[in-house]
């Protein structure tokens, strides 16, 4: 299911070059994205300094979510990264000191750079443990937006299938007073041509003599009880609106019923497909490739749902 929520903790931190910029901690951004899937799918996009929350926010996300691509995104908020903080003296005499201890045992080393040095001192801002605590507790947060706006999308789905589920039961409805009919008719049909053998004289036995009336019309009956057993889709019909039962119950329970629903939208394919393999004439073709549609349309988004 789709879905979308973003959360912040902390505030812009002050102008670079005042003093107290040296001494504001940052804050943290999330931004949680969810498409349709059939599995769950998580992908992190984590600056260095916060990597090591993955594995919180993994556990975290897996316990609420069961289905989706999720891409979640964090950031540092109020950091001078993309405009560097005035480095202190004290900071700049602890890198001069780290610089003359590295390269008095690696000669060859570069010196550090401007950029180099701006780098490091930002990265000392903020504790690296609060704000680890600050994304998992906003993830929370996050969470709990994206789980509203994938219910209020959970809702319109469930609208939608409930509509195809109406057309479904209507075209089973339709379906039902067509097998007695073409039962009838083909009854009729084979005594009709058991009559039209008889009167012509052309039916015979090999050396037994004629067939009586009789014998042709028990003939025809057998025939057209054989063709009735055929083409007979009473407990297909039964079966799919049990299925069809099913279905609405567990769209209006809700919870975790993805899963569920998938297997009976594959039961329902196929009791249609039988009631289109058993159709010996065109209105009952054109309901099972009616059904079929209205089939394959819940099972792209069943799919999605939770």
């Amino acid at each position: 299911m789709t879905g979308y929520a973003t959360a912040h903790s902390g505030g812009p931190a002050a102008p670079a070059s005042s003093e107290s910029s040296r001494d504001s901690q940052p804050g943290v951004g999330l931004e949680i994205r969810s498409v349709n899937s059939r599995f769950l799918d998580l992908t992190f996009k984590l600056p260095d300094d916060l990597r090591g929350t993955e594995p919180a926010l993994r556990e975290l996300l897996a316990s609420r979510l069961k289905r989706g691509k999720v891409e979640v995104r964090a950031w540092i908020e109020g950091r001078a990264d993309s405009v560097p903080r005035q480095p202190s003296a004290l900071d700049l005499q602890k890198l001069v000191g780290l610089q003359d201890n590295v390269r008095a045992w690696l000669p060859t080393a570069a010196p550090l750079s401007v950029a180099e040095v701006l780098q490091l001192t930002s990265r000392q801002q903020g504790n690296p443990g609060e704000l680890n605590n600050a994304l998992v507790a906003l993830a929370q947060t996050a969470l709990d937006g994206l789980t509203s706006a994938r219910e209020r999308e959970g809702k319109r789905l469930s609208t939608m299938l409930l509509d195809r589920l109406s057309q479904l039961r209507q075209l089973a409805k339709d379906a039902q007073p067509l097998i007695p009919q073409l039962v009838a008719q083909q009854r009729q049909r084979f005594i009709d041509r058991w009559n039209e053998a008889l009167g012509a004289g052309t039916a015979h036995t090999a050396p037994g003599g004629s067939v009586t009336s009789d014998m042709a019309h028990d003939r025809a009956l057998t025939e057209a009880t054989a063709f009735a057993i055929r083409i007979d889709v009473a407990e297909e019909l039964t079966r799919l609106d049990s299925h069809l039962t099913e279905i609405e119950r567990l769209l209006k329970k809700g919870a975790e019923v993805g899963k569920r629903l998938d297997f009976l939208i594959q039961e329902l394919h196929r009791e249609a497909n039988t009631l289109g393999s058993k159709s010996s004439n065109l209105e009952l073709t054109r309901i099972s490739v009616d059904m079929k549609v209205l089939i394959e349309q819940m099972r792209e988004q069943v799919q999605n749902i939770e």
